[in-house]
């Protein structure tokens, strides 16, 4: 039987500087991760494309036309496409979603500079799909003194937000993540969800983040697993995973593959949320492959053939890590797994 060839499998970029820099280890340049991804083989399958955070020093937001035109080139002759991408919504070029009427102006106008960085490899012919990837760029703790009129404004700003990413037939996801205040359990991301009511919004779901959603990180009150969860409990585990998809999947359009120990983490800048682990994480609670059928598959166990890539999020892995071939190839080796488990041939 032949190998299934969808959904495509891509690989992120952002790992090379979220959680890096300035009081951590250094920011990995874009040639390098480009390197490691190309180089990435497992019998005879390699990575489809590349998932990026429209940063410096990687990406300059505002280049021009001839510049975005030489990435689609150099990206198109390393045989590979690009997919979602990830807004620079927070400051100092965004701004919290709920915050002042001109970081939230900022943050629309991230949103807007994204969708045409993105509707422009689109032209060039390098990005055949994926979405746009947002948060509310603040905390839980601010938003939970307001949670009520914090939702408004988040959903207000997501909003406009989806109308100015809809002049350039773009949607958008939000990323479900703990660290993210309104999106920090799965039942305060449905009410954003729902309160932005437009049909360019969708929802970036994560193995490591959602997990954590089951544990009620940031937000107890929404635990689903109990307070004496033992890890062994597989039934109980897959109930709880079943409880949070069937809520949440409606709405998802965006997924990454990822692998988390049951515990939350952060470096540099980045706020502690989700620990990322390696594929081959002995201390992982997700079965991997089992796990993301839950996204993939809707409440009845079919395909639902949304999403034309997925994409592995290895944030806050430690450089020597990240610079070992090994890593990729062992990443790889996982998607494929989860690729022929849930995916389909066209």
């Amino acid at each position: 039987m032949a190998e299934n060839n969808f959904p495509k499998l891509h690989n992120a970029t952002w790992p090379g500087f979220v959680g890096k820099g300035e009081g951590s280890e250094p920011i990995i340049p874009l040639d390098d991760l480009l390197e490691k991804t190309v180089n990435a083989e497992v019998n005879g399958i390699k990575f489809d494309g590349i998932d990026i955070g429209l940063f410096e020093p990687h990406f300059n937001i505002d280049a021009s036309d001839d510049e975005l035109k030489r990435l689609a080139d150099r990206v198109g002759e390393l045989g590979l496409n690009i997919g979602s991408l990830v807004a620079p919504i927070w400051p100092p070029t965004g701004g919290s979603a709920m915050g002042s009427a001109e970081e939230r102006k900022n943050f629309v106008e991230m949103v807007r500079k994204s969708a045409r960085f993105g509707s422009k490899l689109k032209e060039y012919g390098v990005r055949p799909y994926g979405v746009i990837r947002i948060d509310s760029a603040t905390d839980p703790a601010t938003w939970e003194k307001d949670p009520v009129g914090n939702t408004k404004l988040i959903a207000q700003t997501f909003r406009e937000a989806c109308d100015v990413a809809a002049d350039f037939g773009e949607e958008l996801a939000a990323e479900g993540e703990i660290c993210w205040g309104g999106m920090h359990s799965w039942k305060t991301m449905l009410d954003t969800l729902e309160a932005v009511d437009r049909e360019n919004m969708g929802f970036q779901a994560d193995m490591a983040h959602t997990l954590l959603y089951l544990l009620g990180y940031n937000h107890p009150e929404d635990r689903i697993l109990p307070e004496d969860f033992d890890w062994d409990d597989k039934e109980t585990l897959d109930e709880g995973m079943r409880t949070m998809t069937n809520a949440l999947r409606p709405w998802m359009n965006d997924f990454h593959v990822a692998q988390n120990d049951g515990t939350v983490f952060g470096s540099g800048a980045h706020d502690k949320t989700g620990r990322h682990c390696l594929a081959d994480d002995p201390n992982g609670r997700l079965d991997i492959p089992h796990h993301a059928g839950f996204w993939l598959r809707d409440e009845n166990g079919n395909l639902t053939k949304r999403l034309r890539h997925i994409c592995w999020d290895g944030c806050m892995f430690p450089n020597e890590v990240m610079y070992k071939q090994e890593t990729w190839n062992n990443i790889l080796a996982k998607m494929i797994e989860v690729r022929n488990a849930h995916g389909w041939s066209e």
